[in-house]
């Protein structure tokens, strides 16, 4: 693997603490795009979420890892609302939204991908971004087409170009490859201008081929763009990311750089099979 300080800009500061199970508590900012503060999320007896916490800088690009049963997903869904934390505090730009439902947080700029495709297979990939797009627009009740000058219309347009998928625009989703439907869901998520995007495992299933090409999206989209991305690939993810969180059993293992991560002798031992 190339040196993995050569493949990411330098991370931005961010407390933390490298110890098993410690916990990041950085202080609540302007600056900070995501903080999570002791998110807890308990089935009955089961804590799937245990008191995780760690905050991300507008703009930056992080990761969280961790094998089947860490409670990766789970924490997505506290963040977005789907399953909201039974303890703890999320905020938002430095807006408490611990407690808003998940349309709320959608209009406030947060979005994410799921690990399982949630497309519109019988329709074209322009007809499903110009969906995406007017969902978050105002006046997307409105039951006609607008021109083609129209902002929803150039929006849709644009997602094209930077997903890489204008020269299929009028193709069906259900004649897609895999990768190109991963390529359409990431410009689903990118309608509507987000301020942060929570991707979940977006490399699941991929070819090299289609993991190389999600790599170069990933590292394409708007420096001033936050993302978290919960990926299995642990090369996809150190190479995407500037700051990673490694999750085992609902808790936070460790905090650091890519690099850091990497060259963990407990995180190879649970993770990457002790290489090294």
């Amino acid at each position: 693997m190339a040196s993995l300080q050569q493949m990411r800009n330098p991370p931005r500061a961010l407390k933390v603490s490298g110890a098993g199970g410690g916990q990041a508590r950085a202080p609540l900012a302007s600056s900070d795009a995501l903080v999570l503060q002791g998110v807890t999320r308990a089935f009955g007896a089961l804590r799937a979420v245990d008191e995780v916490s760690f905050s991300v800088v507008a703009g930056q690009k992080y990761a969280v890892l961790g094998s089947n049963g860490a409670g990766k997903t789970t924490l997505f869904n506290a963040i977005t609302g789907d399953f909201p934390p039974t303890a703890g505090r999320i905020e938002f730009f430095g807006e408490d939204i611990t407690a808003l439902p998940p349309h709320d947080r959608i209009r406030k700029g947060l979005r994410r991908t799921y690990q399982s495709s949630l497309l519109f297979r019988e329709l074209s990939i322009r007809d499903n971004l110009f969906l995406a797009v007017r969902g978050v627009a105002n006046g997307r009740f409105n039951m006609w087409r607008p021109p083609a000058s129209h902002p929803s219309r150039i929006a849709t347009e644009d997602l094209l170009d930077r997903v890489r998928l204008s020269h299929l625009a009028d193709e069906p989703v259900a004649n897609l490859a895999h990768g190109q439907q991963r390529q359409l869901e990431i410009g689903m998520a990118l309608a509507g201008a987000p301020r942060l995007i929570l991707f979940d495992e977006p490399a699941a299933g991929l070819s090299p081929a289609e993991r190389r090409e999600l790599v170069a999206l990933l590292n394409a989209l708007p420096t001033h763009m936050s993302f978290v991305i919960i990926e299995h690939d642990l090369d996809i993810a150190l190479r995407v990311s500037q700051r990673v969180t490694v999750m085992h059993n609902g808790r936070v293992l460790r905090h650091g750089t890519p690099a850091e991560i990497e060259s963990d002798a407990q995180v190879q031992a649970l993770y990457m099979g002790g290489r090294r």
